[in-house]
């Protein structure tokens, strides 16, 4: 299986597994899946959900009032929250925490493959948790629900610049575009323990930039060894004391003198 890193610009996403005679269509449509549905699963735990939590807190007491003695009229069906106690704010909270770590880049250190099952399995648990806090259901409107029905408007807003079609995605790998009619094999060869970097990207949006040829990691160790380098030759400079040599152990003519008598002579003018 060849093992594919996959970034977006210089930012890593995810870890993916593919044979090397996996057809280039069906690898850029179930990267692009991936990716996307990671996205989703970020909005839904950093966007709305927390949100419910601070702001889900009308009471509804005054409104019963009125609806009792007539004096208010609301088109129906209307929805009312109250905030969730404490035992369900929790409930919400770790399933967020688990659905986060899940899709989370950090699984790239970790070595850990992504699939689109491990994303829908995350998606399926922040479904129950909120069916669980609010077993009334949600408005057609509310984002977390029109987001769990496919139904998200994202146009004119930052996240859906994010999102990648999937019939407008492309692999990039070596500053070459990974052609949709190829293999991947094709690109990288035979080997099945083959590693590589690929960058998905918008059609239409160029070839992204090349991998440097060191990582950010490895050229922080080269300037940290290079700045003890410094200091060390810094150091050498300062004890570099040359008064020894005038010392009397140091005269390589000493011993010639001493056989020939003429040690300690001292010429000064009479």
């Amino acid at each position: 299986m060849v093992l594919l890193h996959v970034k977006r610009g210089d930012e890593s996403q995810f870890l993916l597994q593919a044979p090397g005679s996996t057809e280039l269509e069906e690898l850029t449509v179930q990267v692009a899946q991936v990716y996307n549905a990671r996205l989703k699963v970020q909005r839904i735990c950093s966007g709305a959900a927390p949100q419910r939590l601070k702001f889900a807190t009308w009471d509804p007491g005054p409104l019963r009032k009125s609806f009792k003695d007539g004096s208010l009229s609301l088109p129906l069906p209307f929805f009312i929250f109250i905030a969730p106690n404490e035992k369900m704010k929790q409930v919400l909270k770790k399933t967020i925490e688990e659905a986060k770590a899940i899709i989370s880049k950090k699984q790239v250190e970790a070595n850990i493959c992504v699939t689109m099952e491990m994303v829908k399995d995350a998606l399926d648990q922040l479904r129950g948790a909120v069916m669980i806090v609010y077993p009334m259901g949600l408005p057609p409107y509310d984002p977390i629900r029109m987001e769990f029905e496919n139904k998200e408007d994202l146009s004119g807003t930052q996240a859906g610049l994010s999102v990648i079609k999937e019939s407008e995605a492309q692999l990039w790998w070596a500053a070459k575009e990974l052609r949709r009619t190829k293999k991947l094999s094709d690109y990288v060869g035979k080997n099945e323990k083959t590693k590589i970097i690929v960058k998905i990207q918008q059609r239409g949006q160029g070839a992204p930039a090349r991998e440097p040829i060191i990582s950010s990691e490895e050229q922080k160790q080269l300037m940290l060894y290079y700045h003890r380098r410094q200091e060390e030759l810094k150091k050498l400079e300062e004890n570099d004391d040359d008064s020894c040599l005038n010392s009397p152990w140091a005269d390589n003519t000493a011993l010639k003198r001493h056989f020939h008598g003429v040690k300690d002579i001292k010429w000064r003018p009479r």
